[in-house]
């Protein structure tokens, strides 16, 4: 890596470029925590080391707030640089002009021939690539092998039926739950799931733009989830758990499944040998066909940004194999480059379920709508609030998905007018 930087600097000097002299760049992140940010700052640290006379400001948001203090900020004239962008965003920025093409540079990178197709795919999802993907987050299984065996299963489930059956299996030892439910902040994804699987496809609406969400295979699906909360193979208290409580829930031992993303594993596997617990794709539905969540942030530049060729070259810093190996193994997200799975890092009997998912045919990822404008109201209050009360048995799942299609048919109409 010294190297490679030493080498672009040097032939900066060679093409007698002044135009990093004296620069100040402003990168923005979102997904805060002491540990992204150290790591960030170290990579940071070797491409200023590199470019002599640029400086790199680093502006931390706490993810509560990211939405609102980022909107803030544009508003207000303070434009960042580069800015952490989660895809739900995305099309916000993009779509108001905000955001720079990254094309032609991508495309003239030395590294952008080793970005997988997913990487370009996800990062052109608003039309041009506004955003250079620093990793996935993708959904998987994760289940507790003793918990298992303890309760008499053999392997671990690979359809909905069986996923099931285990869970209520393992809800049958004293003080164990079979599954981890995320019914607080952030259980968007679940519902999604287990409705596409029921319903055998993701796509959210029909070619004359309405939701699926009310089909009967939909809500089948989130009548799958109901299910296992009131039939008790899911914890009473689940209903209000968000990220951290299903995480400690599954580590503790106090529930053998846990549906989450590779970022979970970094807690899990402080807290849990690696013999106790492996990871396996979702499980299929009726149609032999699962549909994970997939998600993902990266890097994106601001149109406004004064300095677009030093915030590329730092955006390519940041995503060169060597820093992305490094960045993906501290955040816990699936890699952007082809063969990154192939390091003895992602090697392990806990990430084989994640590539397993990438790439068997009968897991399907699912993008969630962030197109729609109002799809982040929609996912942390609508969706939040009603499927709450349908756990606790004040609604029923007919009722919930005929409000959640409603509303985004509604919104998918609005995005089809303003195109």
């Amino acid at each position: 890596m010294k190297h490679l930087l030493k080498g672009i600097a040097a032939a900066g000097m060679l093409m007698g470029s002044t135009a990093y002299a004296d620069t100040t760049l402003k990168l923005v992140e979102v997904i805060t925590s002491p540990e992204r940010t150290e790591t960030l700052q170290a990579l940071v640290d070797e491409y200023e080391a590199a470019n002599d006379g640029v400086t790199v400001e680093i502006v931390s948001l706490p993810w509560g707030s990211a939405f609102e203090k980022l909107a803030t900020m544009v508003a207000g004239g303070d434009v960042p640089d580069i800015v952490e962008m989660p895809e739900r965003w995305a099309a916000l920025y993009a779509g108001s002009g905000q955001l720079a093409a990254l094309d032609e540079q991508v495309a003239g990178w030395e590294h952008g021939s080793t970005l997988t197709e997913k990487t370009v795919q996800m990062g052109t999802q608003t039309g041009a690539m506004h955003m250079l993907p620093y990793g996935f987050y993708l959904r998987a299984m994760f289940y507790n092998k003793k918990l298992l065996a303890e309760a008499g299963v053999e392997t671990p489930p690979a359809t909905m039926e069986e996923f099931k059956a285990a869970s209520a299996a393992v809800s049958e030892l004293d003080g164990k739950s079979g599954y981890c439910l995320r019914g607080g902040p952030g259980g968007l994804n679940a519902w999604v799931m287990m409705a596409a699987a029921m319903n055998g496809t993701n796509e959210f609406f029909t070619e004359d733009g309405k939701s699926r969400m009310n089909e009967p295979g939909s809500v089948a699906g989130l009548q799958f989830l109901i299910d296992m909360y009131q039939d008790g193979n899911a914890p009473k208290d689940s209903v209000s758990w968000g990220f951290n409580e299903i995480v400690a829930g599954f580590y503790s031992g106090t529930c053998a499944f846990l549906d989450q993303d590779p970022d979970a594993l970094i807690a899990v596997a402080e807290r849990m040998p690696a013999e106790d617990f492996a990871v396996v794709p979702m499980p299929v539905g009726p149609s032999g066909k699962a549909f994970p969540t997939i998600g993902y942030v990266g890097w994106s530049m601001f149109a406004a940004s004064e300095h677009k060729d030093e915030a590329f070259d730092l955006i390519a810093h940041l995503s060169s194999p060597e820093a992305n190996a490094t960045w993906t193994k501290r955040v816990g997200v699936i890699p952007i480059h082809k063969g990154a799975d192939q390091d003895p890092y992602f090697q392990t009997e806990q990430f084989k379920g994640w590539f397993d998912t990438l790439n068997g045919s009968q897991y399907v990822p699912t993008l969630m709508p962030a197109y729609l404008e109002q799809f982040g109201y929609f996912a942390d209050s609508i969706a939040l609030d009603s499927s709450q009360e349908a756990l606790l048995g004040q609604r029923t799942a007919q009722d919930i998905a005929d409000e959640w299609a409603d509303f985004l048919t509604q919104e998918y109409a609005n995005w089809k007018a303003a195109q």
